[in-house]
């Protein structure tokens, strides 16, 4: 199979002159209360289909709901519930059967990201949710939905990243997670062959500003949810991504890429890895300017310590019990 990040189109090709009709359709979308999520779900509006918008936070798919019906969308259900637990998934995709007789598009945008050296993480019980929300809470949802999606010649929609390519510096733990989505879906193109198509989108580093979300602290002690507004690194914004995102699924396209240059450090890590490594940028949040900084922390983010922020190198952290260097060998 051709590496797809080396497609110059992502993807497209002769599908690209068809577009599915989504008015009356059925689309469920996780993590819709925010971000991309919820731009994803005005996208559908637009073209009339059926939403069922999940989150954890329900308060909060209230007014999303109220918007989406403005937009065209035909009807709109909002559920609670927690991706990462199967049971909750097995609900909601039940709840949308009952309902609505059918299953689509499943549009799967839940995410969590963290902005520390993976040595200073102090607690190591916060690396099972970085897994669990951006890799199991992509995998059950698409397990429980998989038949339905087979019954309809349905697709599903996966908001992946490109640091699952191209690591970034205090990103580790989520470009790990990321990754193993894409390779999970790339596998799963093989089982379901032309019964359910699958759209991999990746985004190039988006800055957050923050509000009451949840982010995972540098002390690794404490988590809170993640509540962005996404902003690309080349001056886009979430929303026209989102719009990238729902037509390239409607085309059906296999990937939806941008920008679509960041293919260039796809080829710079191959074919130069050690280069690549020893000169890459430092990490995004370290160009946050003072008045920027004061903001991301007020809105609940967490910036790095002046420690961290020295250098795109993490200070290094001494083994217990040999904490002196090495005596010299003896020649």
């Amino acid at each position: 199979m051709a590496n797809p990040l080396l497609h110059p189109w992502g993807g497209v090709g002769l599908q690209g002159l068809y577009r599915e009709n989504m008015e009356n359709k059925v689309v469920v979308i996780t993590g819709a209360s925010s971000a991309i999520g919820e731009q994803i779900a005005y996208e559908y509006a637009r073209r009339k289909a059926n939403l069922v918008l999940v989150a954890r936070r329900e308060h909060r798919l209230f007014g999303i709901r109220e918007n989406c019906r403005v937009l065209g969308a035909k009807q709109v259900l909002i559920i609670a519930a927690d991706v990462v637990k199967e049971e909750d998934c097995k609900r909601f995709i039940s709840d949308t059967i009952s309902y609505f007789g059918q299953l689509n598009h499943l549009v799967n945008t839940a995410s969590l990201g963290h902005t520390f050296y993976f040595e200073e993480a102090s607690d190591t019980s916060i690396f099972p949710h970085m897994m669990d929300i951006n890799f199991w809470g992509n995998v059950y949802p698409t397990y429980v939905a998989l038949p339905y999606l087979r019954q309809s010649r349905g697709r599903i929609l996966v908001n992946a990243s490109v640091e699952s390519w191209l690591p970034m510096p205090r990103m580790s733990l989520y470009a790990a997670a990321k990754a193993a989505v894409i390779n999970f879906y790339e596998s799963l193109r093989f089982e379901v062959k032309d019964d359910v198509g699958i759209t991999i989108a990746t985004h190039g580093w988006v800055g957050s500003e923050l509000s009451s979300g949840r982010i995972m602290l540098e002390e690794g002690a404490e988590m809170q949810w993640k509540e962005e507004r996404e902003v690309p690194l080349t001056g886009g914004h979430v929303e026209e991504f989102a719009k990238m995102m729902v037509a390239g699924a409607c085309r059906g396209d296999a990937y939806v890429k941008n920008p679509s240059w960041y293919d260039i450090f796809l080829l710079y890590r191959v074919f130069r890895p050690r280069r690549s490594r020893l000169d890459f940028p430092p990490a995004p949040l370290d160009h946050l300017e003072p008045e920027r900084e004061e903001a991301f922390a007020s809105r609940g983010g967490v910036v790095a310590s002046p420690r961290t922020r020295a250098g795109p190198k993490a200070p290094s952290r001494l083994l217990p019990g040999f904490s002196d260097p090495a005596p010299a060998a003896e020649e």
